[in-house]
């Protein structure tokens, strides 16, 4: 996305004035977690003011991440005794906001005592914009302990979040719970300070850094901005592993962009929230050491678990060839896929799939490796996998040679594209190909 780095002191100032009159208009009741919260707002942070019921609106992701494993070296301690502060980007914005805090890889409950949510006084800033600071509850309590392996959805806070713009979620925890959860390849900056400061405004406790996303899995936020969430189910390329760090521009990030401006110019487009679910190595059929659950295992969690999904876009496969030791069946591959999709039309989602980008000159590049990727690309451009399809092979390919990425497209690893190819991708996605749904079926 384009940073708007000169833009952050007027934000702020725009917003705190939003806040003034939100503060008058929402007076809000704290809603238990995931249920009552799901259409009402809780009243802006005061010590002492009672709730009061609240403004409703349909919920929208506007961003995620997927956990995908406890981060090394937090086995022992956790995060006990620190504030983890993460930085996270809006693709539309809402009247309000609630927040998923998963314990997924825990050994140990979770206790959360203290958490908050703010937009960010500036771009990659530890600081929270004036007046937009709000206590998180979950039903109604401050406090919340998460079980291993489960996930706290927070009441809804009535925060006003601008759409392209970073937010903080800040999450205190007392005692360890054994391996932290988190997020890998963020390509964003969080921070952390030594003890309990989840109110703290300046940023200045928070000395210590992180290229991680700690404990928060989805942010979503109550309003008309948007009819809908687009989730973007991948591996590296659609995690944006080589993307530029703090720049969001992922191609759904990209993507968010698009929409977001074809919108406010008035075409006919969806409005939808853009999440990014891409995971690092991740494979549709097979479970992978650092590349989390398979595409398959984890399309419940990630895709039809997001606040108001109406499309999923699904970018899987050059990680089952590559990572595969014995050849890939391609034939396997298309099932798998295949199978994705029929469970997404169960509950009623459009399913937009992409052919596989080239890999000539990687590593792990054999002709043998190729002939299953054409295998793949040539079932999907058939039509008999997805509602419709985007050719991501050729948009990225070298005319000159078609097995590998054109060279500015290249990060450089000849597998990962840059920060232009990443752009080309989102790009070549036609925005009408994300309109219309399927029926559920029982």
């Amino acid at each position: 996305m384009t940073r708007h780095r000169g833009g952050y002191a007027l934000l702020s100032a725009i917003v705190a004035l939003i806040v003034a009159v939100s503060a008058a208009i929402y007076a809000g009741a704290a809603a238990d977690a995931g249920t009552a919260g799901r259409d009402t707002l809780a009243a802006p942070y005061a010590p002492h003011n009672p709730a009061e019921p609240a403004s409703t609106g349909d919920w929208v992701g506007t961003w995620a991440a997927a956990p995908t494993g406890g981060e090394p070296g937090t086995e022992a301690l956790g995060t006990a005794g620190r504030t983890v502060r993460n930085i996270v980007h809006t693709s539309v914005g809402g009247a309000g906001a609630r927040v998923t805090l998963s314990n997924l890889y825990g050994t140990h409950p979770l206790t959360v005592t203290h958490a908050t949510l703010a937009v960010a006084a500036a771009d990659d800033s530890p600081a929270a914009a004036a007046g937009t600071l709000r206590r998180l509850t979950f039903g109604g309590a401050t406090t919340v302990v998460v079980p291993p392996g489960g996930q706290a959805v927070s009441d809804a806070a009535a925060v006003p979040l601008p759409a392209d713009s970073d937010v903080l979620v800040s999450v205190y925890t007392p005692t360890s719970a054994g391996p932290v959860t988190y997020h890998p390849h963020a390509r964003q900056t969080s921070y952390a300070a030594d003890g309990q400061y989840t109110e703290d405004v300046t940023g200045t406790p928070y000395t210590g850094t992180s290229p991680y996303w700690r404990y928060v899995t989805a942010l979503d936020v109550l309003g008309d901005q948007a009819d809908g969430t687009v989730v973007a189910l991948g591996d590296s390329i659609t995690d944006g592993i080589s993307s530029a760090e703090g720049a969001n521009r992922r191609w759904p990030d990209v993507l968010a962009d698009r929409l977001r401006t074809a919108a406010t110019a008035g075409a006919d487009v969806p409005r939808y929230g853009v999440v990014n679910e891409g995971i690092s190595g991740n494979q549709v059929l097979a479970d992978g050491r650092g590349g989390g659950p398979s595409g398959l295992r984890r399309l419940d969690r990630d895709v039809l678990g997001r606040a108001g999904v109406k499309v999923v876009v699904i970018d899987l496969g050059v990680n089952d060839i590559l990572r595969n030791q014995r050849l890939a069946d391609p034939d396997a591959v298309v099932a798998g896929l295949r199978t994705l999709v029929e469970r997404a039309h169960a509950r009623g989602i459009r399913v937009v799939g992409t052919t596989l980008t080239p890999f000539g000159g990687h590593r792990g590049y054999s002709a043998a490796r190729e002939a299953v990727r054409q295998r793949i690309n040539e079932a999907i451009r058939d039509g008999g996998v997805f509602d419709a399809v985007v050719d991501f092979d050729r948009t990225l390919r070298d005319p000159y040679d078609p097995r590998s990425l054109r060279p500015e497209y290249d990060s450089g690893d000849r597998l990962h594209p840059s920060d232009l190819g990443y752009r080309k991708l989102a790009e070549a996605i036609d925005l009408e190909k994300l309109k219309g749904s399927v029926p559920a079926t029982l």
